[in-house]
């Protein structure tokens, strides 16, 4: 529903900015309108909005594996192996360093695929 949000109160607040009126005016059909003008100027809230809630699955899910409250056993999980790894701990560290960085390693590789792609589809950081 966040996304739902942000969406809608973007696209109300495009539907009074004087390039939709000089569409209209032009003639542009509400189809041409929503995919020429609308959309791109969505797509950057879209892709921010899922550029931040991605991690906090991946993270939400590894936290619940770990609690024993997620995945089961037989599937493979980052929580799960932390879980695991945990009696292992003073032997064995890296049981449980590698599967903490590579979720550390994914959401910042998500967050800043996130960034490259809003400022590659921006309309508005385009000069």
């Amino acid at each position: 529903m966040g996304l739902a949000r942000l969406v809608r109160g973007e696209v109300l607040s495009l539907k009074h900015r004087d390039f939709i009126e000089a569409a209209r005016v032009n003639g542009a059909s509400d189809v041409r309108i929503i995919f020429l003008h609308m959309v791109p100027n969505v797509t950057p809230i879209i892709i921010v909005w899922a550029t931040l809630a991605v991690p906090v699955f991946i993270i939400v899910e590894a936290t619940l594996s770990f609690l024993g409250l997620g995945v089961r056993i037989p599937t493979p999980s980052w929580g799960n192996m932390l879980n695991e790894a945990q009696q292992f701990i003073t032997r064995s560290w890296w049981l449980a360093f590698i599967p903490g960085f590579m979720i550390y390693i994914t959401v910042l590789s998500i967050n800043i695929l996130g960034n490259g792609l809003r400022d590659a589809l921006d309309p508005r950081l385009a000069e």
